[in-house]
């Protein structure tokens, strides 16, 4: 027994390696995919950029696009680590911003959907749905608050602005700090780009379609593999957060969706443990905010592969989703009687739930479906 228990830790440490270098290599993935992604905009698109910007433009039109794409794809770093890529090929920050908030909202829709999972019984149902929607209310809230300041007086492009301008240099818009990156990534991009020469325009749009598949390939294999080395150190904090005051729970939160690339995974885990009766929608309230702050950090690391004249801008998209956060987590949870709306909005559809099922469903299919198609379809 000693001796199987002797030659086992070696081979645990030796498979724990193995995945850190995994992970690094995934990693590395990410920022060449998105580098793909910038290049091959700037590729396919050229001087009709202003054209294809048009249909985004209208800020509700941006966020739906961002809601939708992150409801179909159930990524929020997913999609946030793509606007960082087309922002570095040219999309403007002001057009991405409302893409940025609606993937806040798409996002939510994963945990409602595990909460579903305890419909057979009505209590837990209760609870379960209650905790899944009150990360909902919270996003579309702050959403309702920080997009007509942005659309007023541009509150988050002025804030994220500031944030980069000491990545700018003296006489143009590269960063300074962040070009050791580009010697990094360019030879994969290149290796990629060279066969797809030969298709002309339509070989930047291939190129991002590469980009965005190796985005979505890197940042599922990132979120397994960090589960795996994290899991118990996110139980361990999980434990310690849960009841011990609000600013633990959002700082708990921030952490361990930092540790698991997720914050789909973060709250989600939340749920059956809400349903169960184990913690109550209160507790885990500022735990789901934190997740919202601890999510910005794929976007943040995308935004380093980024090199040239619009470097400055992918960061400050990057910086745009970690201050919408911050300052939504801020403002909200600082103003007791904001603070309480996504809370009394989540009790009252829990209720709801328990007495209607088509409710639950009519839910779900207008906020992530019919509402955001319709209003696409208007703007359009």
């Amino acid at each position: 027994m000693n001796t199987q228990a002797t030659t086992a830790a070696p081979q645990n440490s030796s498979m724990r390696w193995v995945r850190w270098a995994n992970l690094a290599f995934m990693l590395y993935i990410l920022l060449v995919a998105v580098s793909m992604v910038s290049s091959g905009f700037k590729w396919s698109v050229g001087e009709q950029a202003k054209t294809l910007f048009e249909f985004a433009s209208h800020p509700i039109a941006g966020l739906m696009i961002g809601l939708t794409a992150t409801a179909l794809i159930q990524s929020s770093s997913t999609v946030t680590s793509i606007i960082v890529g087309l922002v570095a090929g040219g999309l403007p920050v002001e057009t991405a911003i409302p893409m940025v908030m609606g993937a806040n909202i798409g996002t939510t829709l994963t945990n409602t959907l595990v909460s579903l999972g305890h419909a057979r019984c009505k209590e837990e149902f209760r609870r379960a749905f209650a905790s899944a929607t009150v990360h909902d209310f919270f996003n579309l809230l702050a959403v309702a608050i920080f997009l007509p300041l942005e659309m007023m007086f541009g509150l988050l492009d002025k804030i994220s602005t500031w944030l980069v301008t000491p990545f700018m240099g003296a006489g143009d818009m590269s960063m300074k700090g962040l070009n050791f990156m580009k010697p990094l990534t360019q030879p994969a991009v290149n290796l990629v780009k060279g066969p797809l020469e030969a298709l002309g325009t339509m070989g930047g749009v291939a190129l991002i379609f590469i980009g965005i598949a190796l985005i979505f390939i890197a940042i599922t294999a990132m979120g397994k593999l960090m589960r795996s080395l994290m899991v118990g150190r996110a139980k361990d904090i999980l434990k310690s957060a849960i009841g011990r005051g609000p600013l633990h729970g959002i700082a708990s939160g921030t952490v361990v969706t930092i540790l698991v690339q997720s914050s789909s995974t973060t709250t989600s885990l939340m749920v059956p443990l809400v349903g169960t009766g184990v913690l109550k929608v209160r507790d885990v309230y500022p735990f789901t905010l934190g997740a919202n702050i601890g999510t910005c950090i794929t976007a943040l690391l995308a935004a380093t592969a980024i090199s040239g004249d619009n470097a400055v801008f992918a960061l400050q998209i990057a910086l745009v989703h970690l201050a919408f956060n911050i300052l939504a987590t801020v403002f909200i949870f600082g103003i007791p009687f904001l603070r309480e709306l996504p809370l009394k909005g989540a009790f009252y559809l829990g209720d709801l739930a328990t007495k209607s099922k088509a409710a639950v469903f009519g839910y779900i299919s207008l906020v992530f479906g019919v509402l955001p198609l319709t209003i696409l379809g208007l703007t359009a």
